[in-house]
């Protein structure tokens, strides 16, 4: 059985993903839901947005928020081997030309498009945004204060997140955070709970412990707590959005 298959009838119970693909913008996108009032924007890790899991997680909020998920290719069709991210093999996977071609500077015009084409183009009313590991500092860049091109933001285990975009956001923010995660180590944890707090913005900060960056998403039954973390985070999150996006 591969990781794939693993991660697929573990979460979501012997499902298979039920959206369909589409554009957003001028990005190739999957789509899940059908509210024509509420949208998330899904930004995903490095699995990418093929993933059979974020596809899943995806249908999950559809489903249990009532809303329409957009997960978008944010890498230009680049797909990162599966396989190679779930063992954490991270040095056959090149990671640094490819993070280069997918830098923020890069990227962060067409993730504000599409999050401004939710509003503008498809006619939300609201509109969340969640993100894991890469998807961590776009969240926070959408809910800032300069953009505010969402309504609520949820990120994961973020990586490349800066201190200046925690300084900087001015929406609800979720925290899902893995208790072991040198992308998001504890000093950098306790300064954006102690900046959110001097923000004064609504916020919940959810601590998991023993589990790793990437659990959230990855969800591999062998790593002991990683699949109840994995639900946990997804509990979390659409109980968050809920209540941002929902007025619950």
């Amino acid at each position: 059985m591969t990781v794939q298959e693993c991660c697929i009838q573990g979460f979501a119970w012997s499902g298979t993903p039920t959206g369909r693909t589409s554009k957003l913008a001028s990005n190739n996108v999957y789509v899940t839901g059908t509210n024509p009032q509420t949208a998330i924007l899904f930004i995903s890790d490095l699995f990418g947005w093929t993933f059979p899991n974020i596809r899943l997680l995806a249908d999950h909020f559809a489903r249990e928020i009532d809303a329409t998920v957009y997960v978008p290719d944010f890498f230009g069709g680049e797909v990162l081997d599966f396989d190679l991210i779930a063992a954490e093999k991270f040095a056959e996977l090149d990671l640094g030309p490819f993070l280069a071609r997918h830098s923020r500077e890069n990227r962060e015009p067409e993730i504000f498009e599409c999050a401004r084409a939710l509003k503008r183009d498809l006619g939300f009313e609201k509109v969340g945004a969640v993100g894991y590991c890469y998807g961590g500092w776009a969240s926070f860049r959408l809910g800032a204060k300069e953009n505010r091109l969402v309504d609520c933001i949820a990120v994961g285990h973020p990586s490349l997140l800066e201190r200046k975009d925690v300084d900087e956001v001015d929406v609800p923010v979720q925290l899902l955070a893995p208790e072991i995660d040198m992308a998001f180590p504890l000093d950098f944890k306790m300064y954006a709970v102690e900046t959110l707090l001097k923000l004064k913005v609504p916020f919940d900060y959810q601590h998991l412990p023993g589990v790793v960056h990437g659990c959230l998403v990855r969800g591999d039954e062998t790593k002991a707590g990683e699949r109840a973390a994995m639900k946990r985070g997804k509990d979390a999150a659409v109980a968050w959005f809920r209540q941002w996006l929902k007025n619950e």
